[in-house]
């Protein structure tokens, strides 16, 4: 019983699933901040877009 808990203890199996979504995370952050950095922008080029149409 205390070696099934130890491999238990001990097992990495989920250390990379892990990362790529601390990973995954990160880079949502820094897609949001960018696209809240660049509303005004977007906003602008959109009207100018739909103006010409």
């Amino acid at each position: 019983m205390i070696k099934s808990f130890r491999s238990i203890l001990t097992d990495e199996s989920g250390q990379g699933l892990a990362e790529y979504g601390l990973i995954l995370g990160l880079i949502a952050v820094v897609c949001v901040a960018a696209v809240v950095f660049l509303s005004g922008r977007i906003q602008g080029l959109l009207s100018n877009v739909g103006s010409s149409i």
